[in-house]
């Protein structure tokens, strides 16, 4: 069997979903398993010998939901609640 049109009509179902851990189109529907990051499994799939997609999926690479605002409320002695402590104005110099 060639390439010709006996095997376009192979080409009209899904293999893979969307992964709810990476959400890419990668995992696999009979499987069960992300060809991605391997979710089900506990770590995140990677690889030595692929030092490029290792490059790919490192911090700093994503949105940082998280780790963007660190730095702000490291600032600011973590405080959480509440408004902020007021401003002290400085005395008027003559």
């Amino acid at each position: 069997m060639g390439d010709g049109t006996p095997a376009m009509g192979k080409r009209h179902k899904k293999t893979h979903a969307m992964c709810p851990r990476c959400g890419k189109r990668s995992y696999h529907q009979q499987r069960k398993q992300c060809a991605s990051c391997g979710y089900p499994a506990a770590k995140i799939r990677s690889y030595e010998w692929s030092k490029k997609a290792k490059r790919r999926k490192a911090p700093d690479t994503g949105r940082m939901r998280y780790v963007k605002h660190i730095i702000r409320r490291l600032k600011n002695g973590f405080r959480e609640g509440g408004t902020p402590p007021a401003r002290k104005k400085k005395p008027a110099e003559k």
